[in-house]
């Protein structure tokens, strides 16, 4: 809201409906049904704005290359489905707008060739992206109100540490993730029971395959302390050094 305010002059609605999703949510637990059920509920949302505006025909999206191979053959050939984007399958088939996707066929780096190319603020080209569903494929399991804002306070302390070190702008996409497992832990003489975070960050070029980006055990360290130390209900921290394949970025 803040990025856009401050750099285009346009009328910019904030629908606040995070009960409304939350609610569908309750009990889901399945990553693809989690995807399906955020993307039909965005788009009930923004047809319903859309029309208290008046006049708008479409929808525009930013949906790239890689979200259309994940989803489904690029081809119509056979290929297997990874995870249904929000924005690809799992949009609804009785929408309203036209849906207008002029990156569709280009890759995350030529996207950003082309924000500069365009001289959009340095902000908006080089941010991490972010997943269309969420922080809901960012909880495996069952999603709360309560277990997203403990992922948003580590994750903030984790970018915030990435920043300070300098490390934002070489590094594609860094994230935490709060585990459905809860572990033993101690704090000063008193037991404690609590969740893990695991924390994802990868190099890329084009978002279709990753390395996990080579911190400094200090790095971690320092990240981890504080994540434990200020986030409550946090007890264990650890780094996914998976690739991208056999992994995807994203967790779910």
């Amino acid at each position: 809201m803040k990025l856009f305010r401050e750099h285009y002059n346009i009328k910019l609605i904030h629908a606040e409906e995070s009960d409304l999703f939350l609610g569908a949510l309750a009990g889901v637990s399945d990553p693809e049904v989690k995807r399906k059920t955020i993307g039909r509920l965005f788009v009930e949302v923004f047809d319903a704005k859309a029309s208290s505006v008046g006049g708008a025909e479409f929808l525009a999206q930013g949906t790239l290359y890689p979200d259309v191979i994940e989803s489904k053959s690029a081809t119509g050939g056979p290929s297997v489905t990874i995870k249904s984007h929000h924005n690809v399958g799992g949009l609804p088939e009785d929408m309203t707008l036209k849906l207008l996707e002029p990156l569709r066929d280009l890759f995350k780096d030529e996207v950003r060739a082309l924000g500069r190319e365009l001289g959009l603020p340095p902000a908006f080209v080089g941010r991490h992206p972010f997943p269309g569903p969420g922080l809901a494929i960012r909880v495996p399991g069952e999603i709360t109100k309560e277990r997203l804002d403990t992922l948003r306070q580590a994750d903030a302390i984790y970018l915030d540490e990435i920043r300070k070190a300098g490390l934002y702008d070489q590094i594609w996409q860094a994230f935490a993730v709060l585990l459905p497992v809860k572990t033993v832990g101690v704090m000063g003489d008193h037991r404690t029971y609590e969740s893990v975070c695991a924390l994802r960050a990868v190099t890329s070029t084009d978002g279709m395959t990753a390395d996990s980006y080579p911190f400094s055990h200090d790095f971690l360290g320092r990240v981890a302390t504080r994540i434990i130390n200020e986030v409550r209900g946090v007890n264990r921290v650890v780094y996914d050094v998976t690739s991208k394949p056999p992994g995807t970025i994203e967790w779910e």
